[in-house]
């Protein structure tokens, strides 16, 4: 397969970043990479290019860097809110994911941040707060607080005092079956025959 040299002008995923010299294939180069203007041929005057595209990017990465380092900043200090549905025993159904931690902090806050870069050990299965983890850059790790509240309301307990409360029998597999009927003391046990 044929292999050619190119210089990307974008960061690629799996790829490499921007002013970054690779080898790729023809075709993708070619087909791809060119037309949507993600990389320009290796040239001698693409190469003089480069110089340009490594400025650009390492003032982009520093800018990315201060920008992640005060958001780590304000994100320390914030309490996320999040309700969910709960059990009568104060068990929540299913669990608490980032994507919905991102939604909250974006609806909460305003805050845009990716799903990808909050990090659960385990997804949050338990009422009361957790500290998550949030990655934002390479070198930026902050920690925000979350607290997992329940929309259930709370199972009223009634008192009922002993002269207006009525004793009920337990519920038995038969209806209507008492266990102290099935003996007649005059007869001995009930059968079930008709003479």
């Amino acid at each position: 397969m044929a292999k050619t040299e190119v210089i990307l002008t974008h960061n690629i995923v799996g790829l490499g970043g921007e002013s970054d010299q690779v080898k790729v294939a023809a075709g993708y180069a070619r087909n791809y990479l060119i037309p949507q203007g993600l990389a320009v041929p290796l040239t001698s005057a693409n190469k003089r290019r480069i110089e340009a595209l490594r400025q650009r990017r390492a003032e982009r990465e520093a800018h990315d860097l201060n920008a992640m380092t005060d958001l780590a900043k304000s994100v320390s200090k914030l309490i996320c809110v999040i309700a969910v549905k709960t059990g009568e025993d104060g068990k929540i159904f299913g669990t608490v994911t980032s994507g919905m931690i991102a939604d909250q902090l974006k609806t909460q806050f305003d805050i845009v941040l990716d799903k990808r870069k909050i990090h659960l050990e385990a997804p949050i299965r338990a009422l009361g707060e957790h500290e998550v983890e949030l990655r934002l850059h390479a070198d930026v790790i902050t920690k925000v607080k979350v607290r997992v509240e329940s929309t259930t309301p709370p199972p009223v307990l009634t008192v009922v005092s002993g002269s207006e409360g009525k004793k009920e029998e337990p519920r038995t597999e038969k209806r209507g079956w008492r266990p102290e009927a099935s003996v007649r003391a005059d007869r001995g046990p009930r059968s079930n025959k008709t003479a």
